[in-house]
């Protein structure tokens, strides 16, 4: 028989991975979808996809969303890219 302890810690590390491998997914879908080269590392583009996830799943669910979840995460992501990688990008090629 299985241990609790060892299943319920099982059961993070493998919701960790998911979460992860998701943030990747989100992350490099967001970079696809925005117009530009982006000059990113992996782990970059997975940060930007994590926290797309996690502020999309606390958004849709604020707003009591159920069926479009990824669509909502991709597209945090994605302002997320652009606050924080692009926003001073038009500024500066113009002067």
């Amino acid at each position: 028989m299985d241990d609790p302890a060892t299943g319920g810690a099982m059961s993070i590390v493998v919701a960790l991975i998911v979460f992860v491998v998701v943030g990747l997914g989100l992350g490099a879908l967001a970079r696809l979808l925005l117009p530009g080269r982006d000059d990113m590392s992996l782990l970059k583009t997975l940060d930007y996809g994590m926290g797309g996830s996690l502020l999309g799943g606390f958004v849709a669910r604020a707003l009591r969303v159920t069926n479009s979840i990824a669509a909502i995460a991709v597209a945090i992501a994605m302002a997320l890219i652009w606050f924080f990688t692009r926003r001073g990008q038009s500024a500066r090629t113009t002067m």
